[in-house]
C-alpha cells in the first residue's frame, strides 16, 4: 500500500490524446522517480474535447474520451501492481453547461424552478426584468438575438425518438417547456393543412387532454411524449408543420411565432455580452459555460459524490484535491460533509485519507480549520521559494526602472484597485448586481433603514469590495468568527475613509449584514433567510474577485519582476531573509506540515526554471537596465505608432523582454508563436489596450508583429545578438536557481508536487502553453541510463537537463528512504557562517535522532562570475554550524563546523543523512488533519 502521506505527487492533465492508458504507461517511469501517488486532473465526465477537465458535465460517470470505466480500471490496477496512491483532482464547485450534453441544465431549462436539479443551480429566477415569469439568461448568441432570429440561426427541432421538442442554437439544444407542447401541436396540425388526418386528429386530442396552464406537469410528461411518439406519421406531419416556426429573411409570421414560444421559456436568449451585466446564475469566475453547483444542498452533494465515494470504498482513491474551495457557500459544512463521507466509504472506521485544497492565502493569512484536510496546494510555498532566492538588494533598481518606464509609483495597491473597479464594471457586474439588490430588499424590510437609496448601497457595498484585502471570509450560518469579524470590520472603516457622501449609518448596516448581526436577538429583525443569503453570496464573490483582479488582471500591469508575479503571489513583494524564511517553516511544521508544496502547476503563469530564470534579474539589475534601454533603442522601428496608439506599449514591451527572457528557447521552432499566443493572452488578461470582452484588433495585429519582427534574424540581427549573449548567462544563473528551488521543495515541510515534465527544464509559458505534450519515453529512458550519475559529466552538460532529472530521483528517493524524517520529523534552522554566509540556507529536518541536513545556495552571481562559468566552491566562504549532528560521508570533519566548499563540491545544493547526536528534547506538538 502507498503512504497514507505521499512522499511525492505527480501531476498529469488527462485529455482524450493522453487518456487513462496512456497515464498507465507512465506509471513504472513515476515509480521509478520515486514519486508515491499519480495526482490526475479530473477524470469525470466533462464536456467532449476538454483539454482540461474541469467543464464536468456528470460526475457521476468517468470520462469516455479518456477510456470511460474500463480504462480507468486499467490505470488502477496498474497504479496497485506499482503500490502508487491515486489522488484526483476533484472540482464540487461547478459544471459544464449550454450545448447538449448535461442533462441536470437541460431538465432545468425544461421545468424551470420545478426541475428537481434547480436546487443544485444558483439562479437568482426573478431577476430577469420585463418577463410575466422568472427565468434564466442563456448568453449564448454570437450576434445580437434579433439577429439570430431574423438570420434563421434558432431553429424549433422535434426529437422523435423522445417525443420532445427542443430549439436548437448551432451546438446549443434549448428544451422546450412540456405545458407549450399543446400549442405548437396545433400550430404545426394547421401548418401542415392535415386537420382531417387520423394522425394529426391523434395528435389534437393529445393535445386537448393536457389543457391548462402547467400541464403536462412533470409526471404527465413523460406519457405525453411517449403517446406522441407512438403516433403513426406524426413525425411526418411534425416536419411539415414545423415550417410555422421557422425563423428567417422574409418569414415575418414564423419568426414571430418562434419568438414568443421563446419568451414564454423558462429561460431567455441573448447576447453573449450580456453575460457581464445580466447574468443570473453564479459562475466559475466570468466564465458563462461554467455554472455554480449548490453543493450545501444535501442532494446535490450525494449526486456530485457517489463515483467518488465508490472509488474509495474500493481502494482506488487514496485522496482528492478539492479545485476552487472558496467558491463554495460555506466551505467549512463541506469538509466535514466529505469527512463523513470518507469515513462511511471506510465502513464507518476512520482510516487515513489524504485531502488539500486549492486555497490562495495571503501573507499573514492562515489556512481556516477544515475538517479533514491536510493543507493547501502550495501556491504560498511556491512563492516563498521564490522570495527567498530573489536578491534583495536587487529589487530597489527594478522597482526604479519599472517607475521610469510605467510612469507610476511601484506601489501595487492603486493598480490593483483600478482592476476591481474595471472587473466590476465588465465581468462580475452580474453577479454584484445581485448582491446590490439584495442588500437593498434587506434594507427595505424594515422601517429603521428603508431610506438607504439602492445606490447609495450599491456605492457602499462597492467600496467595501475595492477595499477588501484578502480572497474571502468563512463565515457558516451561525455566524462569523473573531477574526472574520475584525477583517470585515477593518475593511468597513476603509471604504468609510473612501466615503464622501452623507453616512447616515449605511455603513454600520452593511458591517451589520456582513456579519449578519442584523439577525441578533434584541435587534431590529430583519429577514434572517435574506441577511443570512447575502452574507454567504458575499463571501462566494470576493474569491473570484479578487482572482479576477489580481491574478488576471493586476500581474498583466504590473511588471516590476514577473517571477513575483505568480498565483498566490504579491507582485510587489520583497525578498525573504534566511530567518524570516525559517520562520515561516517552522510555523508550517506545526500547522499544516502535510500540504502540498508546489513549483509549478497548471495554473502558474509560466514555468518553474523560467521563472528562475527571471528571478536571477535580482542578481544583474544594473546589466538588465542598460540591456532592456538598448533593446528599446534597437527594437523601436518594430513598434507600430499611429497617433495614440503605441503597439506595444512601453510597459507591455517591458513585460515582453521578461517573458523573453525567461522562455528563450532558440532551438524550438514554435517559439516565435509560443510568444505571439501569450502575448495575446497577456494583453487582454491586461484589460488596458484590448480585452477578451472588446478586442483592439489592430493593438493586438501590432504586438504580433512586434514579436515576429524581433525575432527575426533579418530584421533584429542586433537585438538577437545581444539576447542571445544575455541569455546563455542568465540560463545557468536560472539552472542554479531551480536546483535551490526543488531541494527546497523537497526537503522543507510538505509534500512535493511535479507538475508533469517538468524534472527537465520547464521554460513554459501561461497556459495552454504548459499543456502541451510531455516526452515521457524520453525521460524514461534517461532515467535508466542515470541509476549511477556521473555529476561532472551532468554539470558539464547542465543544459541538457539530465542534471535537474538525476537530482530529483536523488532527492525522492532521500525521502524515500526518511519516510518518517519528511513526512513527520522537526524542522530545525541550522546556522551558517563566514563573510559569505547571507548566500546560503540551511536547515534540519530530524524525527528522532534519524535526520536530514539541506543546504541551498542563493545569489549565484559572484560565485559564477555573474553567469559565465559554474560556480566555484573555493569562492564560497562560509561555513555551516553542523554542533550535534553527524553527516553521513563527513565523519572526519569538525565536530562542529563544515566549510561549505568541502560539501557542496560538485553542486551548490546539498541534502544528506545525517543522524542527531544531542539531546532529545520532547517532540513538538502539530495540528492534525
Amino acid at each position: 500500500m502507498p503512504p497514507a502521506i505521499p512522499i511525492a505527487t505527480y501531476r498529469l492533465q488527462l485529455s482524450a490524446d493522453f487518456d487513462f492508458d496512456a497515464a498507465a504507461a507512465v506509471v513504472p517511469y513515476l515509480k521509478a522517480l520515486g514519486i508515491t501517488h499519480l495526482y490526475a486532473s479530473p477524470f469525470m465526465r466533462a464536456r467532449k474535447g476538454s483539454a482540461h477537465g474541469y467543464d464536468v458535465i456528470d460526475h457521476a460517470q468517468f470520462n469516455p474520451e479518456l477510456g470511460g470505466g474500463p480504462g480507468f480500471e486499467r490505470l488502477s490496477a496498474t497504479l496497485r501492481q506499482h503500490d502508487l496512491g491515486l489522488v484526483l483532482d476533484f472540482v464540487p464547485n461547478h459544471v459544464g453547461v449550454h450545448c447538449a450534453d448535461n442533462p441536470w441544465w437541460l431538465d432545468v431549462l425544461e421545468w424551470g424552478p420545478a426541475s428537481p436539479h434547480a436546487a443544485s443551480f444558483d439562479i437568482d429566477w426573478e431577476q430577469l426584468p420585463y418577463r410575466a415569469r422568472g427565468g434564466v439568461l442563456l448568453p449564448i448568441i454570437g450576434s445580437s438575438y434579433g439577429q439570430a432570429l431574423e438570420n434563421g440561426e434558432i431553429e424549433l427541432r422535434y426529437d422523435a425518438g423522445e417525443g420532445s421538442f427542443s430549439a436548437w442554437y448551432f451546438e446549443h439544444r434549448l428544451p422546450i417547456a412540456p405545458e407549450r407542447y399543446g400549442e405548437i401541436l396545433r400550430m404545426i396540425v394547421k401548418e401542415a393543412g392535415a386537420e382531417e388526418s387520423a394522425p394529426a386528429r391523434a395528435m389534437l386530442a393529445l393535445a386537448s387532454r393536457y389543457q391548462g396552464p402547467r400541464r403536462p406537469n412533470r409526471r404527465e410528461a413523460p406519457v405525453f411524449k411517449s403517446e406522441l411518439k407512438g403516433i403513426t406519421e406524426a413525425a411526418g406531419i411534425i416536419a411539415r408543420g414545423l415550417a410555422a416556426y421557422r425563423a428567417g429573411p422574409d418569414r415575418a409570421a414564423a419568426t414571430l411565432a418562434l419568438h414568443h414560444l421563446l419568451e414564454r421559456q423558462h429561460y431567455k436568449l441573448g447576447h453573449w455580452r450580456l453575460a457581464s451585466s445580466d447574468i443570473n446564475y453564479r459562475r466559475f469566475f466570468d466564465i458563462n459555460t461554467l455554472a455554480g453547483l449548490r453543493v450545501e444542498d444535501a442532494g446535490t452533494f450525494e449526486a456530485t459524490h457517489r463515483l467518488v465515494k465508490r472509488l474509495i470504498a474500493e481502494g482506488k482513491l487514496q485522496g482528492l484535491r478539492l479545485d476552487h474551495i472558496d467558491g463554495l457557500r460555506d466551505p467549512v459544512q463541506y469538509c466535514q460533509r466529505l469527512r463523513r463521507l470518507i469515513r462511511e466509504a471506510h465502513g464507518g472506521r476512520s482510516r487515513p485519507f489524504y485531502v488539500v485544497v486549492e486555497k490562495i492565502l495571503g501573507e499573514h493569512e492562515t489556512l481556516p480549520p477544515f475538517a479533514g484536510v491536510h493543507g493547501t496546494t502550495g501556491y504560498e510555498w511556491l512563492n516563498a521559494i521564490t522570495r527567498v532566492l530573489t536578491n534583495g538588494s536587487g529589487l530597489e533598481p527594478l522597482d526604479e526602472i519599472w517607475r521610469q518606464i510605467s510612469n507610476r509609483s511601484p506601489q501595487l495597491e492603486p493598480i490593483l484597485r483600478e482592476a476591481k473597479r474595471r472587473v466590476l464594471e465588465t465581468l462580475l457586474t452580474s453577479e454584484f448586481t445581485v448582491l446590490t439588490r439584495l442588500l437593498a430588499r434587506i434594507a427595505s424590510g424594515h422601517y429603521s433603514t428603508r431610506d438607504y437609496s439602492a445606490d447609495g448601497l450599491r456605492q457602499a457595498l462597492e467600496l467595501y469590495v475595492l477595499h477588501f484585502p484578502v480572497y474571502r471570509t468563512y463565515l457558516t450560518a451561525s455566524g462569523p468568527s473573531a477574526h472574520d469579524r475584525q477583517l470585515i470590520s477593518g475593511t468597513i472603516e476603509r471604504a468609510r475613509a473612501d466615503w464622501f457622501a452623507a453616512d447616515d449609518g449605511i455603513f454600520d448596516f452593511l458591517r451589520d449584514a456582513l456579519t449578519m448581526d442584523l439577525t441578533k436577538p434584541g435587534r431590529t429583525r430583519h429577514s434572517a433567510p435574506r441577511v443570512r443569503r447575502f452574507a454567504l453570496k458575499v463571501q462566494q464573490f470576493t474569491g473570484p474577485m479578487m482572482a479576477k483582479s489580481l491574478e488576471d488582471t493586476t500581474f498583466y500591469r504590473y511588471h516590476r519582476l514577473l517571477a513575483l508575479n505568480e498565483v498566490g503571489g504579491d507582485p510587489a513583494a520583497q525578498a525573504l531573509s534566511a530567518d524570516e524564511f525559517h520562520g515561516m517553516m517552522r510555523s508550517r511544521d506545526g500547522a499544516s506540515p502535510h500540504g502540498m508544496t508546489a513549483t509549478a502547476t497548471h495554473d502558474t503563469k509560466r514555468g518553474e526554471d523560467a521563472r528562475a530564470r527571471i528571478t536571477a534579474l535580482s542578481e544583474i539589475p544594473g546589466e538588465w537596465t542598460s540591456t532592456v534601454a538598448r533593446w528599446k533603442l534597437l527594437n523601436a522601428p518594430h513598434l507600430l505608432v499611429d497617433g495614440d496608439l503605441r503597439a506595444p506599449s512601453a510597459t507591455f514591451e517591458y513585460m515582453l523582454y521578461q517573458a523573453l527572457a525567461g522562455a528563450w528557447q532558440p532551438d524550438d521552432a514554435s517559439f516565435v508563436d509560443r510568444m505571439q499566443e501569450y502575448a495575446l493572452k497577456a494583453a487582454r488578461e491586461g484589460k488596458q489596450e484590448t480585452s477578451w470582452l472588446n478586442p483592439h484588433a489592430a493593438y493586438e495585429a501590432g504586438v504580433k508583429s512586434f514579436i515576429a519582427k524581433i525575432l527575426d534574424p533579418s530584421l533584429s540581427g542586433e537585438f538577437l545578438s545581444s539576447l542571445q549573449t544575455l541569455a546563455p548567462r542568465l540560463s545557468l544563473l536560472g539552472a542554479l536557481n531551480s536546483l535551490s528551488q526543488i531541494t527546497l521543495k523537497a526537503t522543507i515541510p510538505g509534500v512535493p508536487d511535479f507538475y508533469q515534465g517538468t524534472e527537465l527544464w520547464d521554460f513554459s509559458l501561461v497556459d495552454p502553453d504548459n499543456r502541451r505534450p510531455v516526452d515521457f519515453a524520453e525521460r524514461a529512458g534517461r532515467l535508466d541510463a542515470l541509476k549511477n550519475p556521473d555529476l561532472d559529466r551532468l554539470v558539464e552538460k547542465w543544459p541538457s537537463g539530465h542534471l535537474k532529472l538525476a537530482w530529483t530521483r536523488y532527492l525522492l528517493q532521500l525521502r524515500t528512504e526518511l519516510a518518517d524524517v519528511f513526512t513527520d520529523g522537526d524542522y530545525e534552522p541550522l546556522e551558517v557562517g563566514g563573510p559569505r554566509r547571507d548566500h546560503f540556507i540551511a536547515f534540519a529536518r530530524r524525527r528522532g535522532r534519524e535526520a536530514a541536513i539541506t543546504v541551498v545556495t542563493r545569489w549565484f552571481a559572484p560565485f559564477t562570475d555573474n553567469g559565465r562559468s559554474w560556480p566555484r566552491p573555493e569562492t564560497y566562504d562560509a561555513a555551516l554550524n553542523i554542533g550535534g549532528y553527524s553527516i553521513e560521508g563527513f565523519s572526519d570533519a569538525d565536530a562542529t563546523q563544515l566549510r561549505l566548499s568541502d560539501l557542496l563540491t560538485h553542486l551548490p545544493v546539498a541534502a544528506l543523512k545525517a543522524r542527531f547526536n544531542g539531546a532529545l528534547a520532547p517532540a513538538r506538538k502539530r495540528k492534525g488533519a
